[in-house]
């Protein structure tokens, strides 16, 4: 959505930076966004080698990630904090060597009975669930974007979404 929002897309990397990248100015910020190219599992070496690549220190990386221990459609930002299971976050941690970093994560809510996590993140989202989520993610940039400026006020207003 912040992509869409400032009319740019995202293209190639770097050489050796595994993701597609767009830069775009917001206020007196640069910003960058980037979605790794990689297995979620290996999103860490994107996120490293893109950080080296541009100098960004970890302590201006937003992670925006989904999380099955929030409620479908709830936001929340966070910082610090382990993976609980999302193996994209494990490896973030991995390859920054620590777990401070900013969070923004979109609950999508816990797996129906016995089905498997990992099975339940990978299917697609019904019809009603992804207008849902189509408002979701409109918010979630609306935090992303607060963030910029103010990462406190973002995790204020992100909880009361």
């Amino acid at each position: 959505m912040l992509a869409f929002d400032h009319k740019i897309e995202l293209g190639n990397g770097p050489s050796g930076v595994r993701c597609d990248v767009a830069t775009v100015r917001v206020d007196d910020t640069r910003l960058m966004l980037a979605a790794p190219q990689t297995y979620m599992n290996e999103s860490g070496a994107a996120v490293r080698a893109l950080l080296d690549y541009h100098s960004i220190e970890d302590s201006d990386l937003l992670v925006i990630h989904d999380d099955i221990d929030l409620p479908f459609g709830k936001v929340k930002v966070a910082f610090g904090g382990g993976a609980g299971g999302h193996n994209g976050l494990r490896s973030v941690i991995q390859h920054l060597g620590h777990r401070d970093f900013h969070r923004l994560k979109i609950g999508v809510g816990r797996p129906p009975g016995r089905m498997d996590p990992a099975v339940y993140v990978l299917n697609r989202f019904g019809k009603s669930e992804r207008e849902e989520m189509d408002i979701v993610v409109s918010n979630a940039a609306d935090i992303a974007h607060l963030w910029i400026a103010d990462p406190e006020d973002a995790r204020q207003r992100a909880g009361e979404i």
